[in-house]
């Protein structure tokens, strides 16, 4: 329900965007000048995911009484991934919980990876039938991850910021990766809507979208990189001053 009221919120601000980029490829022939008008897109997406992820974290921490109305099915999502054989303690306890020692960090890394190649390909799908219907996805990433900040704040505002950065580190190219892969199928979807797969306009339009389907796998695979490697030594080190 809150993620639902939030996408339909914003969904004139995403469509109005995504319009936009599709004209820039019928006015832009150079690749480079094409992909840096992009990234202004890219970059106003991520400010909205990242507003999300803040205001569905602080709900979260200073309306405890409504969590299991609003966040349940984030929480077992959560539990489902940080401790799927513990799910019923962990959806009572919220607590965060690590990945067993048996999992090694190179299976965890092929894991994480296809997962998000799983929401990718299903963010760009829902693009192309639906030009901003990416977003339901990418607002619904973004209350799990909220409530997964929520966890790790352990119900105190001050510790926001830290969790905030906990998941961000990675979270950021993670999350521009399936904004791009959105761009992508949004762009194709109002070229469908608006007739200009023809000729040359075609061709334009299908080699800007394959680009930036590759590139978003790109990001996706370094994203996951940061995640397994990187962010929890990073977070092992701060645990030890604070």
């Amino acid at each position: 329900m809150v993620v639902t009221f939030t996408v339909l919120c914003s969904f004139p601000f995403i469509y109005y965007i995504i319009k936009l980029e599709e004209g820039k490829d019928l006015e832009i022939t150079k690749s480079g000048r094409l992909l840096r008008e992009h990234s202004k897109a890219i970059r106003a997406f991520m400010w909205l995911f990242l507003g999300f992820v803040v205001a569905f974290s602080f709900w979260y921490l200073v309306l405890p009484q409504y969590t299991a109305m609003n966040f349940n099915a984030q929480i077992e999502i959560f539990c489902a991934i940080n401790n799927p054989s513990n799910f019923e303690s962990c959806v009572q306890q919220h607590g965060i919980s690590p990945v067993t020692g048996h999992i090694t960090k190179q299976k965890l890394l092929i894991n994480i990876i296809a997962n998000n190649v799983y929401v990718l390909i299903f963010t760009i799908l829902f693009s192309l039938a639906f030009g901003a219907g990416a977003m339901f996805i990418l607002a619904w990433n973004a209350s799990v991850i909220a409530v997964a900040v929520g966890i790790f704040s352990k119900g105190s505002l001050i510790k926001l910021p830290l969790g905030v950065a906990r998941y961000m580190i990675h979270g950021v190219p993670e999350i521009a990766s399936y904004f791009i892969g959105a761009l992508a199928g949004g762009i194709l979807s109002v070229a469908v809507i608006r007739r200009d797969l023809r000729g040359e306009r075609m061709w334009r339009i299908l080699q800007d979208s394959l680009t930036l389907i590759i590139i978003s796998v790109l990001i996706l695979i370094l994203a996951g990189f940061v995640e397994v490697f990187i962010t929890p030594k990073l977070f092992s080190l701060i645990g030890v001053f604070l």
